[in-house]
């Protein structure tokens, strides 16, 4: 029987082969970069829905009576029929229940009922996830190889890991709308003081900077839209801005919100205050994007070993290697 005919080798593995694996990984992730380029949504519009919500939510609260609210508030029967759940096990707990809410509002979701199905989501995750790891674990024995420790060690992740999970997805939406919003606020802060030397109102320039920062930075214009609707609604305007400041996790609008506050109760000249408030949010986006890149070259250290070298002495070496191991294979 004749030997069949292979390709060339490199340390025993076809790179033909490996060719045609890389170049199918490299057009799957072009299809998913065309995807993710073409099907980009416009995130205004969910943006302005929300806010007009939020705008006869605020009418509603102040004209209606305290029986409209409530029925404001019920409309989801789904989140009565887990409320009711929840309560049946006595798992609310009002501080618990108010925490939640603030994180919603921090990371961007305004609908409060959602706090219900987290605390819901912390009770059934672990039993059903954690229910299926001890079924395949220990009755239908899926991992016959393993040790007792390493099933023990996968039961206890699932049951921890589920009862984490929505946290940890809360947190990483807080997280990232937090980082959104703090690459735009010297800007905004920026376009308020000029705002405010053209003699606009506090709500009228937070409106302004709503509508010309909303397309750059959506999360900042979203809670900066909210805000000047909340000045124009609300009786106290100091609740407007202690909204603002629960609504965003960040120590620098909070700090924005103390400004304003003392402008608002003591008159002082609110474009001079911003000023300053400004340069310093300036000053603090240079000195992260310089820590940054100090931290670049020890980051790089990894996958300059791992993936780049290893490519190039391929690059380099190997049509020399795979030369002489045909050379051998036919002297042979």
């Amino acid at each position: 029987m004749e030997p069949v005919a292979t390709g060339p080798t490199l340390l025993g593995v076809d790179v033909i082969w490996v060719a045609t694996l890389l170049t199918a990984v490299a057009t799957m992730a072009v299809l998913v970069a065309v995807y993710a380029a073409t099907t980009v949504r416009d995130p205004m519009a969910r943006r302005v829905k929300a806010l007009n919500e939020r705008r006869e939510q605020l009418k509603a609260g102040i004209v209606a009576s305290t029986n409209k609210r409530k029925k404001l508030t019920n409309k989801n029967q789904a989140a009565d029929k887990v409320r009711g759940i929840l309560s049946s096990f006595k798992m609310i707990q009002e501080d618990q229940l108010q925490s939640i809410q603030t994180k919603l509002l921090q990371a961007g979701i305004r609908t409060k009922d959602l706090a219900f199905f987290i605390i819901f989501g912390r009770l059934i995750m672990p039993i059903v996830l954690g229910g299926a790891a001890i079924l395949a674990v220990y009755v239908f024995d899926s991992f016959p190889e393993w040790g007792a420790f390493k099933k023990y060690a996968l039961v206890a992740g699932t049951l921890i890991g589920s009862y984490k999970a929505p946290d940890i997805w809360l947190k990483n939406k807080i997280t990232k709308r937090s980082h959104a919003i703090r690459k735009g606020l010297p800007d905004a802060l920026d376009l308020l003081v000029i705002c405010a030397e053209a003699g606009l109102t506090v709500d009228a320039a937070f409106g302004r900077v709503a509508r010309e920062l909303g397309k750059a930075y959506p999360e900042l214009g979203d809670e900066f839209g909210l805000t000047a609707i909340e000045l124009g609604f609300l009786n106290e305007r100091r609740q407007a801005f202690d909204n603002l400041a629960n609504r965003v996790d960040l120590e620098a609008v909070r700090g924005v919100v103390t400004t304003m506050i003392q402008t608002e109760k003591y008159g002082t000249p609110l474009a001079s205050a911003l000023r300053v408030l400004s340069a310093e949010f300036r000053n603090e986006r240079m000195m992260r994007a310089e820590e940054k890149a100090a931290r670049l070259p020890a980051i790089m250290t990894v996958p300059l070993i791992l993936f780049i070298l290893p490519v190039l002495f391929v690059v380099i070496l190997g049509p020399a290697a795979c030369s002489i191991s045909d050379s051998m294979i036919g002297k042979s």
